[in-house]
């Protein structure tokens, strides 16, 4: 089946189709040089935990994905490898594509964002094509709690069975997502937080501001009677959503 992507937030569009239209012609000996052939992935972030995944996937067998940080489309890419084999996906990015503190020039990790949002179109369309089964791709650019919040209002709580938080790294913007992601996922549902244990190398020490940890705590706590937690690797956390 022909593999869908909406778009969403003017000017990002990612159908290649139009642009091919639009764009100027690359001489056929250049081509090969302009886009590369397979998928390109800068750094390995994704690869340390998508071992302790397939039990999980296997078990929950999501169709309705969320993701809050999407980068090169990694996890993306893998989620659709494992499960668009088997059946449908419906899967909603959300990315500024801006980057975070830690990718500014003198950050833990500077990146040229104009790169990695082209490497996740790249990435995904190639993930796309190669899928058995309908997957249909919503890339939302813009800051996770404008995006988060027109989902509530569209009313989509509920509607995820799996939710992947790995934004901003910043404790108040790690709290607001899950807050709102939980909202968006059904019961029995999954949300996965990544770098549970991320840190920054600051002069001062740890600033419990600028990491995840200190958030995720804090959203678990105060949700503990809707929540279970699952055993999962140190550098993430799970929960399963067992009330609304």
């Amino acid at each position: 089946m022909k593999n869908l992507i909406r778009q969403v937030t003017p000017p990002f569009v990612i159908d290649l189709a139009r642009l091919a239209l639009r764009r100027t012609p690359v001489p056929q000996e250049d081509r090969a040089a302009a886009k590369p052939a397979g998928p390109v992935f800068t750094n390995t972030w994704f690869a340390g935990v998508q071992d302790h995944w397939p039990v999980l996937l296997e078990a929950l067998k999501p169709a309705k994905i969320l993701e809050v940080g999407s980068y090169e489309g990694a996890s993306v890419c893998y989620l659709i490898e494992k499960l668009a084999k088997d059946h449908e996906l419906e899967i909603v990015c959300i990315d500024s594509w801006e980057g975070g503190i830690e990718h500014k020039p003198g950050g833990f990790v500077e990146a040229d964002m104009a790169s990695v949002e082209s490497r996740f179109r790249h990435n995904t369309q190639l993930a796309m094509a190669a899928a058995r089964h309908e997957v249909k791709l919503t890339p939302c650019k813009g800051f996770s709690d404008v995006v988060l919040s027109r989902l509530i209002a569209e009313g989509k709580c509920e509607y995820f069975d799996l939710v992947y938080i790995d934004g901003s790294h910043q404790a108040p913007d790690v709290l607001f997502d899950a807050v709102a992601a939980f909202k968006l996922l059904r019961v029995g549902g999954i949300m996965i937080f990544d770098d549970y244990l991320w840190s920054e190398s600051l002069p001062g020490g740890v600033d419990p501001l600028r990491c995840p940890k200190p958030a995720i705590d804090a959203f678990v706590n105060l949700n503990i009677r809707k929540l279970k937690v699952l055993n999962a690797p140190l550098q993430q956390l799970y929960v399963e959503k067992t009330a609304a």
